[in-house]
């Protein structure tokens, strides 16, 4: 089972739960545990496709192709992508 963790106001307003156990059968990428689950995860999927997701796992910084497994802890965050590479204008 993988603990996910939905951090941050922005996630947490479109997810119904912000804290999941999710079972896993074997080591997968967060990208295709998310896939795998898509009723519980089908909210992140615009955030996956922009690449907006600051992923932790085990308080290690990943990406969506890290792996997970059976007790890992999974932390999720939004990370807009103007605020970090400059290709979005930030409103003001």
């Amino acid at each position: 089972m993988v603990k996910v963790l939905i951090l941050g106001v922005t996630l947490q307003q479109r997810m119904s739960e912000t804290e999941l156990d999710l079972d896993v059968e074997r080591p997968m990428a967060i990208k295709a545990l998310l896939d795998s689950h898509p009723d519980q995860l089908a909210a992140l999927a615009p955030f996956v496709e922009r690449g907006e997701l600051l992923v932790t796992v085990n308080r290690k910084v990943g990406s969506i192709d890290s792996l997970v497994r059976d007790g890992d802890v999974l932390k999720i965050a939004h990370q807009s992508r103007a605020s970090y590479d400059g290709t979005t204008d930030i409103p003001t």
